[in-house]
């Protein structure tokens, strides 16, 4: 099932020789130093930083899994998206932990522990367990990555979805292997202007089918199911199909993805080479604000990918009973395929149909139609509408010749620039954490660098063999952001804001978390049952929470219980380190007696900083919010919602110039010769 031509093939050729030949131009520079190659020599300009962030998180998996959500709840959506598509936790990034990290003057995030908690065996265990859990998660988000790569292309070309992908991320390894963090930008940038050229595209596209059509609405909800599908005001409840019925309790889940995002992702972010890279406090600021205004580029895609979707399906799929009964028939055949591997066995049928018996191939002709093929593709393991899969039959349909090759550059772009961001920031934690830190402490620039380019094929194909495994995007994403995450991430928070923190009390709490969250993955299904059996009204209770709350929860508990014992358990960190630490970063917190010995006039300033950094945060949150929903009422026609929306953001826009913008120090917020006294 080709739907390429030679000129789309053409394109999409020249589009990776451009990336191999800049990335092995670029390989001289990244080459000069260990600091060049992963974060840019601290050269680089904001700018050219922010453009890199806002390809970053543009993602083909990703942008799959939004718009499936976007199709069934409009733009109530983005309640669900404020777990991680909306990038919230930036918002205190932007004003205060990500120039915390930058005045560190490390390189890594790991390397950052040494400068928190010391250079003795407490501070080595904290390093070594960010060193290893970092390259996990990042192992996580190749493997979903390469799900959802696999599953669109295999909808493009005559191939199976694991040759799709690991075509793709074996290109990926090479360039991001060759050019380190100098290929991760500017490659970013000429991607990014290929993204922008494609949201154009379908934003048009989706308008002219909104905006000059009445019966939008009506189509959208006899389409999908939801009522008032086209409004973005908060439901408590809503009904989700099979495989979604996690995201019922929609109102409580916003509350609780806010809550995680902004604050437990946020206060304890930033420890990433953009900020480590960047030439100053100011800088670490501006580059998050023009990150997340780019990103609102990716909202019109996604919605207009949605919007055309939703005709699509109407003419395609009128009657969606028959995705069940082809889903069935399937079944019945091949009783033997899981879930897992549902993807690839329904793109062999339909790739390859001279494979499988006349009668069966027949029968799901009769079924579906003389399009079978693409409401096949469409059917998912449950019977249902594969919405993870909208994107790339909208592609195929709904986009006019000529275009799809473009279309399909940008997403590849967009894949490129996630793959090579994370995979850069991992391998950074395993060569100069891991390997310079413990293994070779003497290795030159050119044994690191080449120790590099393992790492980097270690972790992408790491990643592509625990792909294998994963039943669909949302799912291997809820671990991610609620799993994994939770379990570095809620040690990683109190780093900042604690004195009595030490290295023993972040490596414990960030080993329990971890441990659990893997734990819990894999547990068997019968266990489940078993326990569910055993203490049935206590399972009454967790049934009546939602999945990723109960999750976080448990992850959360037992990461706070073990970085707080921990910590109170051994000795505190030495003095001297602590005050090196606090002079240098000065953060807000919990810091007893340190804080009170500032000279007068420094903390004046500092007092001062604190404050109107606590103070923009709610306008800063709010404003990003509503700059991304903004878009996606455009964009379907929403006019009435637009309105009242863009009041908000100019009021939410004015606080945040009035105690943000305003007060950014020039430069640098101090000098480096502040002294405790």
């Amino acid at each position: 099932m080709d739907h390429l031509n030679n000129l789309d093939y053409f394109l999409i050729i020249i589009y990776f020789a451009f990336l191999i030949v800049l990335a092995f131009i670029l390989n001289r520079r990244a080459s000069a130093s260990i600091e060049d190659y992963f974060i840019g020599g601290r050269k680089l300009p904001w700018w050219l930083l922010g453009m890199s962030g806002m390809t970053q998180f543009v993602d083909i998996a990703g942008t799959s899994v939004i718009i499936s959500l976007l199709f069934f709840l409009g733009p109530k959506e983005l309640m669900i998206s404020l777990r991680g598509g909306l990038a919230i936790h930036m918002a205190a990034i932007m004003i205060w932990s990500g120039k915390w990290h930058r005045r560190s003057g490390c390189v890594t995030g790991a390397e950052w522990t040494i400068f928190r908690f010391g250079n003795g065996a407490a501070g080595k265990a904290a390093r070594i367990v960010t060193a290893i859990a970092i390259p996990i998660f990042i192992i996580g988000m190749v493997s979903y990555m390469s799900t959802a790569v696999g599953i669109f292309f295999s909808m493009f070309v005559p191939f199976q979805p694991w040759v799709c992908s690991l075509t793709i991320i074996s290109i990926a390894c090479l360039y991001t292997a060759a050019s380190g963090f100098y290929g991760v930008v500017f490659t970013d940038l000429f991607q990014a202007i290929i993204i922008l050229l494609a949201v154009i595209v379908i934003t048009v596209l989706a308008i002219s089918k909104t905006w000059f059509t009445g019966d939008f609405p009506a189509l959208a909800e006899k389409v999908t199911g939801m009522s008032n599908w086209i409004s973005c005001v908060p439901k408590w409840k809503v009904n989700m199909p099979s495989g979604y019925e996690q995201y019922n309790s929609i109102g409580m889940l916003a509350i609780f993805y806010l809550f995680k995002a902004a604050i437990v992702d946020g206060f304890g972010g930033g420890g990433e080479p953009k900020y480590f890279g960047a030439r100053s406090d100011r800088e670490c600021g501006t580059l998050t604000f023009l990150w997340a205004n780019m990103m609102v580029f990716r909202w019109p895609l996604m919605i207009g990918c949605t919007i055309l979707g939703i005709f699509l399906i109407n003419d395609k799929i009128p009657n969606q009973a028959i995705i069940n009964e082809s889903a069935a028939i399937v079944k019945i055949a091949f009783p033997e395929t899981e879930e897992h591997q549902w993807k690839n066995k329904v793109s062999d049928i339909t790739n390859n149909p001279e494979k499988y018996p006349n009668d069966f191939v027949s029968e799901l002709q009769t079924t579906l139609g003389d399009d079978w093929k693409t409401k096949l593709m469409l059917t998912n393991y449950k019977g249902n509408l594969n919405t993870e899969k909208i994107l790339p039959a909208v592609i195929i349909h709904s986009i006019p010749a000529g275009l799809k090759g473009l279309i399909l550059i940008a997403l590849l772009a967009a894949c490129m620039s996630t793959f090579d961001s994370n995979v850069n920031f991992a391998v950074g934690f395993l060569t100069r954490d891991i390997y310079q830190g413990f293994i070779r402490p003497k290795a030159a620039s050119k044994e690191l660098i080449r120790m590099s380019w393992f790492f980097t094929f270690f972790i992408a194909f790491s990643g592509y063999t625990m792909a294998y495994y994963i039943k669909s995007i949302d799912d291997i994403w809820s671990f991610l952001m609620m799993g994994l995450g939770a379990g570095f991430m809620v040690p990683g928070l109190i780093k900042f804001y604690w004195w009595r923190y030490n290295g023993w009390g972040f490596a414990g709490g960030m080993a329990m978390g971890m441990l659990f969250a893997i734990i819990q993955r894999f547990v068997p299904a019968h266990l489940w049952i078993s326990m569910q059996e055993a203490m049935p009204s206590v399972w009454n209770i967790l049934e009546s929470i939602p999945k990723d709350i109960l999750i976080f929860i448990s992850i959360t508990i037992l990461g706070v219980i073990g970085a707080v014992l921990g910590s109170l358990l051994t000795k505190p960190v030495d003095e001297e380190v602590l005050r090196n630490f606090y002079i240098k970063t000065k953060p807000f917190g919990f810091w007893g007696p340190l804080k009170n010995s500032l000279d007068a006039q420094t903390r004046a300033k500092v007092k001062r900083e604190h404050f109107y950094d606590l103070v923009a945060l709610p306008f800063v949150v709010a404003w990003q919010y509503l700059l991304l929903l903004l878009p996606v009422l455009l964009v379907m026609g929403n006019f009435k919602e637009a309105k009242v929306v863009t009041i908000f953001f100019v009021v939410a826009l004015i606080g945040v110039y009035l105690f943000w913008y305003r007060n950014l120090p020039k430069e640098n917020m101090y000098d480096s010769e502040n002294k405790i006294s």
